[in-house]
């Protein structure tokens, strides 16, 4: 929108030029979004309280978070409006990529909202249903990922309408660019064939698994939106370098054409998690809720498969990871036991695994701020790749 202006300006006053720079309206995106996140988040935090939109806190979680009962949740509204309208202040609205992002990133915070909003209208801890909760999620993923599998190798609408037109008269075996190869971060001459079935796959599981698993480590204050902050910012250098034809030539990555300008919407969500972050660092105001987890992480897993990081977010995320692993590890290895010996056994004391440390006798704020630190020598081993050659 302010871009448009921006544009306009540049062409009757030189000055006004530099704001064509993809580099300063990722900048300005962030400060955008940091400003409107602090500025509304007051109002919001007030607004939850007044209409009663309290945490209804699990009996079975740690007995130290029973105080939290009550706390506005459903702040991750604050991100998704901050993010939102930084976003579309600075960015190209005629790239496709940032509308991809916008409309997966609304669409599964929608699904969060419901979740939300029966946890609080019938005070029920567990929202949705889970096969609910996972049917929109998939039709949601599998949409985006069916899309992005003839958008990515591609520099417009039309030129992937026309891919996808040429794969369906091959009777589906055109082979797909090397674009849409699982690339090898550490091996950069080496990449995996995926073709479109395989490619379609990868992505759902990456956007719907990556939103799941910050919905999991959303469970203690602050611990999911710094490492999503972090994550966010790291795939903008991505984003910016897969976008440049001489960088990514030069790093040896892939080329997608209009990837760069997603540096401009992870300012954004950089911003928009830092404002939230004030708000929900120990003790927290306000909790994320569904609302913002689903959205973020089904955020950060689209941008991830748009600059050919799949893998990097993997490691990048790390803790995301080990949350939800931990989760799984549990739930199969109780089941396995209670049906082999009659009485189910358990790995942690309690998953997710930041439970475990707590019920451990750690301080949650003690967890947090490793988790974090965790993540950020992560997300430096995410960065280190790109000058490996």
């Amino acid at each position: 929108m302010l871009l448009l202006l921006t544009q306009w300006l540049s062409n009757e006053y030189r000055l006004f030029s530099v704001f064509n720079y993809l580099t300063l309206r990722a900048a300005l995106a962030t400060l955008t979004a940091l400003f409107i996140g602090l500025l509304c988040g007051p109002h919001v935090i007030r607004k939850l309280t007044a209409m009663k939109i309290g945490q209804a806190v699990r009996q079975d979680g740690p007995q130290t978070h029973l105080v939290k009962s009550g706390t506005p949740t459903m702040g991750g509204v604050l991100v998704l409006i901050s993010m939102g309208l930084a976003t579309l202040l600075w960015a190209d609205l005629s790239n496709r990529f940032v509308w991809v992002v916008l409309i997966v990133t609304l669409g599964f915070g929608m699904v969060g909202w419901v979740d939300d909003y029966r946890k609080v209208v019938y005070h029920d801890p567990k929202g949705m249903s889970a096969r609910e909760k996972y049917f929109w999620q998939s039709a949601l993923g599998l949409v985006a990922a069916l899309y992005l599998a003839f958008a990515i190798p591609t520099q417009s609408v039309a030129e992937a309408f026309q891919l996808f037109h040429q794969w369906m008269s091959s009777g589906f075996s055109l082979p797909m660019p090397d674009t849409v190869h699982l690339q090898m971060p550490f091996f950069k001459e080496w990449s995996i064939p995926l073709g479109v079935a395989g490619f379609v796959a990868l992505t759902y599981f990456v956007i719907v698994g990556t939103s799941n698993a910050v919905n999991l480590t959303d469970g203690a204050d602050g611990l999911a939106i710094m490492p999503a902050v972090l994550v966010g910012g790291a795939l903008g250098i991505f984003a910016y370098v897969t976008g440049n034809s001489v960088f990514a030539r030069y790093l040896l990555i892939p080329y997608v054409p209009g990837a760069g300008e997603l540096i401009v919407l992870c300012g954004a969500i950089f911003g928009a998690g830092l404002a939230f972050l004030w708000f929900n660092a120990y003790p927290a105001q306000v909790f994320m809720g569904d609302v913002g987890a689903l959205a973020l992480g089904a955020a950060l897993g689209c941008i991830a498969v748009i600059v050919r990081q799949e893998i990097m977010l993997f490691i990048m995320g790390g803790v995301f990871v080990a949350e939800t692993v931990s989760v799984m590890l549990q739930v199969s290895w109780f089941k396995y036991t209670k049906r082999k010996y009659g009485t189910g056994k358990r790995i942690f004391r309690m998953a997710p695994l930041h439970h475990h440390f707590e019920v451990g006798g750690v301080k949650e704020s003690q967890v947090v701020v490793r988790f974090w630190i965790v993540t950020m020598v992560l997300v430096l081993v995410g960065l280190s790749s790109l000058k490996l050659r």
